[in-house]
This record gives structure tokens, sequence and C-alpha cells, in this order.
């Protein structure tokens, strides 16, 4: 698969002196994945080639400003905490966030990359702890997944479903099994898609866990797969809150 046409036309590929457009900087609690609940910087970046139906963030689609990656890295480090997750957006839509990847590992930081797996993580350093999002049928981007991205998967590495019905389900089950993902990756990850009502009271703050959660752990207790159940904290902790 081509990349070119899946690259946002506002970011251009440029030398390292051109920075990265970036949506923000936030230090949070890791909501998902295998350092939830930990202390974590949150570099969001800006620009995405996807579009699918569940994206939480479509404010990181556009706008976001442009910084060089000192700035950036001056940002970073005004907070105490050594622990970088790297997510947009897409990352990867922005050539440069490959080249500050590499000076946060200089620095000392670990990282973690959440990216959809519609570009390639050939480039992406290996001590960086790729979180790959294999795009199931109801997203309606699964056309887009690049399967030549599970060359570089190491036990270091995870993939995430996100599910929405049990036609997703299934599908992810058959991807598990054909590919022998569990033998790829240290973790995968299956996690009901849970939106968050724009409407939620102040009697009850926090969002009710969906009834596709229980579903889907239901599953894979039948099924007795080798793969982990998520929900997101920070939809559960702040509902969304930008920043958190």
């Amino acid at each position: 698969m081509s990349e070119s046409p899946l690259r946002t036309a506002a970011i251009p590929v440029t030398d390292p002196e051109a920075g990265l457009r970036l949506t923000e900087i936030f230090y949070s609690l890791q909501g998902e994945a295998i350092t939830s609940g930990l202390p974590t910087i949150f570099v969001r970046l800006t620009g995405c080639p996807l579009r699918c139906v569940y994206c939480d963030t479509e404010y990181a689609f556009t706008g976001g400003e442009r910084q060089s990656l000192e700035t950036i890295m001056k940002t970073i480090k005004g907070y105490p905490c050594k622990r970088i997750c790297l997510t947009g957006g897409e990352p990867l839509a922005q050539p440069n966030a490959i080249e500050l990847m590499k000076r946060l590992l200089s620095d000392g930081y670990e990282i973690s990359l959440e990216t959809a797996g519609a570009l390639t993580v050939e480039n992406v350093p290996v001590a960086v702890s790729k979180v790959m999002d294999l795009k199931t049928p109801s997203s309606g981007e699964v056309d887009k997944n690049l399967w030549s991205n599970l060359d570089y998967l190491t036990q270091h590495d995870q993939i995430k479903f996100v599910i929405m019905n049990r036609t997703d389900y299934d599908w992810a089950k058959a991807k598990l099994i054909e590919h022998e993902l569990n033998n790829l990756v240290g973790t995968i990850w299956f996690s009901p898609m849970f939106n968050v009502a724009d409407d939620i009271s102040k009697n009850s703050p926090s969002p009710e866990v969906p009834v596709l959660a229980r579903e889907l752990a239901e599953w894979m207790l039948a099924d007795a797969l080798p793969v982990r159940f998520q929900l997101q904290l920070h939809k559960i902790i702040w509902a969304d809150a930008k920043g958190k």
C-alpha cells in the first residue's frame, strides 16, 4: 500500500528543522495499554489520514501549532516524568515524529507510540513500544490496515482491536488466529467501543460502562482467547475531558 495518498496535505514531509504540528502536550494517567494507570506525558500531534466512526479525538485532525523539536523537548522536560505517549491524530503522518522519538530515547525517556497501523512502522525505533490499532469492519477504515506492519512488530509491542459488535469480535478473532498475533507481540487488547455522552449529568459525572463491555467479556471467556480485555480509564475518570 502506498503511503502518499494517506498523508494529510497540510503536513509536509520536511527536514527536522521544520518541527512538528502539535495539538497539545499534557500530563495525566495513561488510560490504556500495558502502562495503564501510570503517570505519563502525552504528546498529541495534529493530523490523521483516517476517519474512524468512533474517533474520540477529532479535534486533532486539523489546526494545532507548528513547533520546533527543541521547543517540544523543552516543554516535555518541564514535567516530572520520564514516560511518554506519542499519540494523535496519527503521529506517523508527520515523518519528523521519528526524529522526536530518537531524541527522547537519547534523553532516557520510555516511549509508547499509538498508531492506527495504516502507515508503515518500519522506521520506528525498536526501543519504542508500538501500540498498533488494527481497524475492525465497523470502524469504516478496515481497508486501511497495512498488514506488512506485522513484520516489524516484536514482543515489546502491542496490538489493539476496538470492538463495536459481534461482527467485529468474530473478525478480530479470525485475524488473531490467521496471523498468530499472540506470537508476534507481547499483548493483544480487545477494547469495547466506549463513547462518552456530552450531557453527563452533575449527579453522574462519569459515564456508565456500556453493555457491550459485559458482552465482550463473556465472548472472550467463552472462547478462552489469548488476549486481554481493557476499558479506557480516562473515559471513566474524566469523561473524555480534553487534556486528560
